[in-house]
């Protein structure tokens, strides 16, 4: 175990180090950072509303990770499989699992510390008013979660393709299908279904686990709902890499 462990923390500390030898992450992160305010502060006029809330910042990072968390994740495999060096890699003494863990957890800690630099915004609130804290932790743990659970998606789709625009867009699909099928104005549109079809369908969908969440509300079903998505698209990716090992 202690072995596997090493072998996950090597090729994650390799992975994680390799995004910031390149300008990808560092535009990756202005991006995030720029556009985050400016949906929150512009397009949802922040201050107009008068209250000490990061509502409005939270909600548009389930619509922003649609773009950019595929754009980190469409690289993880395709790559690999482009350049052939994952013939390299999965002859090293370490298993395809560990592998697959390993880089996803990589992008997945890139993903928090461009979360983590958002914190002004948690100063700025604090100053203007008396927001609650533990809300908006709630509201980070959703926001990281709903982050890995679009990576997840993209890791799978970057194992089934060599190009990384293919694999691009469809992770987009992929993580808006997750997106839409619970997001309300879709639901009331299909209010002919039976109530167990658009309810099977809403659960499928990050909105409601992501909202609850928002709210401050941390709930064993929501974690676990998250936990199911990446954990099923990481044993998605482990089958295709094993399946394409050498194609």
């Amino acid at each position: 175990m202690e072995r596997r462990c090493r072998n996950v923390w090597t090729i994650a500390k390799r992975e994680l180090a390799g995004y910031f030898m390149s300008p990808v992450a560092y535009v990756f992160i202005i991006i995030f950072l720029v556009l985050s305010g400016f949906f929150t502060f512009m397009v949802s006029d922040f201050f107009a509303t008068n209250e000490a809330s990061l509502a409005p910042f939270f909600f548009w990072h389930q619509w922003l990770y649609l773009f950019l968390v595929p754009a980190i994740g469409m690289r993880l495999w395709s790559e690999e499989r482009r350049s052939g060096t994952i013939e390299l890699l999965l002859t090293m003494p370490i298993t395809a699992g560990q592998a697959i863990i390993a880089k996803f957890l990589a992008a997945w800690v890139f993903l928090g510390l461009a979360l983590i630099l958002t914190f002004p915004m948690v100063i700025t609130v604090n100053f203007l008013g008396n927001p609650d804290n533990g809300v908006i932790a709630a509201g980070y743990l959703g926001s990281f979660l709903t982050a890995g659970a679009y990576l997840s998606l993209s890791s799978l789709t970057s194992a089934m393709t060599r190009n990384q625009v293919v694999s691009f867009i469809t992770a987009v699909v992929l993580c808006m299908f997750l997106l839409l099928a619970g997001w309300p104005p879709v639901t009331n549109m299909v209010t002919w279904a039976p109530y167990w079809v658009i309810d099977t369908v809403a659960g499928v969908s990050v909105v409601p686990h992501y909202d609850a969440l928002q709210r401050g509300v941390i709930a064993i079903r929501d974690l676990v709902y998250f936990a199911s998505v990446m954990g099923f698209a990481l044993f998605a990716t482990g089958v295709i890499v094993h399946s394409r090992r050498g194609a």
